[in-house]
């Protein structure tokens, strides 16, 4: 699938991933060549093939971002409801799951724009203990450009999507 022309189809599967698992995963490499997956909550998707994502609790993404800044961030539709009707119907209606490949950029502070799209997506728990204690002071992120896109198949299922 090309990523340019299929944007707003790639941000739609991607929210609909967040909605039903609350992150995303990004994989990464070590310098040993080993993979590394890092769940992440915080990536925003913006103009075409662009997005960014708070880091705070990660620990292991940026010792690997010093040999190589390629990530692959995977986002899956885990919505009960979803795989029910499509189960159902013997079909997806849009691929469950798909793989972004792209580069991440320098850790920056983030700006007023991106602090206030995490605010919105985190709202809901703004009057909780852990909101406080975990993403009231969000302020580091990294963008990523994204190259390419991968929509995840699994047989028959997804054979029209």
């Amino acid at each position: 699938m090309e990523l340019s022309n299929n944007w707003p189809l790639i941000k739609q599967i991607v929210k609909d991933a967040f909605n039903t698992s609350s992150h995303y995963s990004i994989a990464t490499v070590n310098k040993q060549g080993e993979p590394h997956i890092t769940p992440i909550g915080s990536l925003i998707l913006g103009e075409t093939g662009q997005g960014f994502y708070f880091e705070k609790f990660t620990q292991q993404l940026p010792i690997n971002y010093q040999h190589s800044r390629k990530v692959c961030v995977m986002a899956v539709n885990s919505g009960l409801g979803f795989w029910l009707k499509s189960l159902l119907k013997g079909k997806f209606q849009r691929p469950p799951a798909l793989r972004l490949y792209g580069e991440v950029g320098e850790l920056r502070q983030a700006s007023e724009k991106e602090l206030a799209l995490w605010q919105k997506r985190v709202k809901s728990a703004r009057f909780t203990k852990g909101h406080k204690l975990m993403w009231r002071d969000m302020s580091m992120v990294r963008d990523i450009t994204f190259t390419r896109v991968e929509m995840v198949k699994i047989g028959k299922m997804t054979s029209n999507t």
